[in-house]
């Protein structure tokens, strides 16, 4: 098991893996229907695996040494696996803006994000011992709801700025 086995480890690769795919999917969503830029949606991209891969990993930093229980090595290696993790899957969603049409990009982003929540959410219910099905219905309910909350406010920018 090695990596998972690690507390740490594990945390940095649920919250980051789900963090980069829910804040990518709705940035790429909200700035595909407030812009229908490329640049617009791949530097948003970028900026997110940056910025937000760091912030969170502070956050998660912040928060475990809040834990008067958390080791350092316990608080480093959750902080670096979420930094890890958030930059890696936020970068992922720029393979199809780099290889497709805008359109096609964004939908092949919205599939590749809802496959990355599905698995995860199979494994975090195997792990807990309960219904996978319910565990990857409420985390796919959230991750449609920012999608769709996205775009709206994506088209009401545009609306409204332009």
């Amino acid at each position: 098991m090695g990596f998972f086995s690690n507390d740490g480890a594990r945390t940095g690769l649920f919250f980051g893996a789900t963090s980069g795919v829910i804040t990518t999917i709705g940035l790429i969503t909200g700035l595909n229907a407030g812009t229908g830029s490329v640049v617009a949606v791949l530097g948003g991209i970028f900026v997110i695996a940056v910025a937000d891969a760091m912030s969170d990993a502070l956050g998660i930093h912040l928060a475990e040494e809040a834990d008067p229980n958390a080791t350092a090595a316990h608080i480093w290696s959750a902080t670096i696996s979420t930094f890890l993790n958030k930059f890696l899957f936020a970068l992922s969603f720029a393979v199809p803006l780099l290889l497709l049409p805008l359109d096609q990009a964004v939908l092949a982003s919205l599939l590749w994000g809802m496959i990355v929540i599905i698995v995860l959410s199979y494994f975090l219910a195997k792990a807990q011992k309960a219904s996978p099905i319910m565990i990857i219905g409420e985390h796919l309910g959230i991750a449609v709801l920012v999608v769709v909350l996205s775009h709206l406010i994506g088209v009401w920018v545009s609306k409204t700025f332009t």
